[in-house]
């Protein structure tokens, strides 16, 4: 059996341990939500961010559905709805400020705040053998910076709890720092970004901004930037560093206002995303997603998952 056989049947196994803990209902004594918690999925209109609005709102929580365009959440929410899920649409666009503004005001007006906010929205412009980067500002503002302004929004209306506030960030192993293949070449950089002492929020931005100003000048190629899906994987690469600074940003709040931040890989999803192509169905990519979000009696912040399992960054 070759690697590639070896790989899909580790995959395959886990899989099937992953459908199995799914059919294991949470305790009593595990489940620390309600009805009246409340999680916010962005670009959920479609794709894994439907997916994890479906399985929260299946455990019973109170699910905000937000999408750019409303006619499309609208219809989203409304074939979750008829499915006797609480579910509910607002329009927002993450990179629009008066449209962030505006949902915020309508969160805290109605529901006090948020308890979870799972960062989905996201774009990708490769497929297949593809690696453009001629909408590469479109791909890191959206993935990354859309990210950060969603994260820098919410925080301060994240309801105080026992159990604790989640973020969580769908990513990619695309972006990992010191993955075998795909990395940055430039061992400095790595070393800086992978340090969380030498780590900061100018670094991350200098980074990406270097990179968008080497597509500017077409001099990306020889960057020693990341060799597959280039610009989405620059973004992810971000995100990963973002959660781990916010991570350590946020382990100094106080007991009932802690607020615990992850980001996970869902694999290659087949979506619209990866035209369809990937070996994962949207269940299963959503899958970590929704366990990380209600993690019991939760103290992780700050790491990387895939499948369930911690991976490196």
């Amino acid at each position: 059996m070759g690697s590639k056989e070896r790989a899909k049947e580790r995959r395959e196994k886990r899989m099937q341990e992953i459908s199995l803990l799914r059919t294991i209902p949470y305790s009593d004594h595990q489940r620390w939500w309600s009805s009246e918690t409340i999680a916010v999925v962005t670009g959920a209109n479609r794709g894994i961010g439907f997916e994890i609005t479906r399985q929260l709102a299946t455990h019973g929580l109170t699910v905000i559905l937000t999408s750019r365009d409303s006619n499309v959440g609208l219809e989203a929410a409304r074939v979750l709805q008829e499915g006797g899920l609480n579910v509910v649409f607002h329009q927002l666009d993450v990179l629009d400020h008066l449209s962030r503004k505006q949902f915020s005001e309508w969160l805290q007006q109605n529901y006090g705040g948020l308890d979870i906010l799972v960062n989905n929205a996201g774009v990708n412009f490769n497929l297949g053998s593809d690696n453009s980067v001629e909408y590469a500002q479109k791909v890191i503002t959206t993935n990354y910076f859309g990210t950060k302004n969603m994260i820098e929004d919410m925080i301060p209306m994240m309801k105080p709890s026992t159990a604790g506030a989640r973020i969580v960030s769908v990513s990619s192993r695309l972006g990992r720092l010191n993955g075998r293949r795909n990395r940055i070449e430039d061992v400095t950089l790595r070393e800086e970004l992978g340090n969380l002492d030498s780590l900061t929020e100018e670094l991350i931005d200098r980074t990406v901004s270097n990179f968008l100003q080497q597509v500017e000048d077409s001099t990306w190629t020889s960057g020693g930037w990341p060799q597959t899906f280039t610009d989405y994987s620059v973004s992810k690469l971000a995100i990963n560093a973002y959660t781990r600074l916010m991570a350590k940003v946020l382990s100094d709040r106080p007991d009932g206002h802690k607020i615990y931040i992850n980001c996970y890989c869902p694999g290659w999803v087949k979506t619209a995303m990866t035209g369809y192509a990937g070996n994962i169905s949207v269940e299963e990519g959503a899958d970590t997603g929704v366990w990380l979000a209600l993690l019991p009696d939760q103290a992780v912040t700050g790491k990387f998952f895939a499948e369930r399992r911690e991976i490196n960054f």
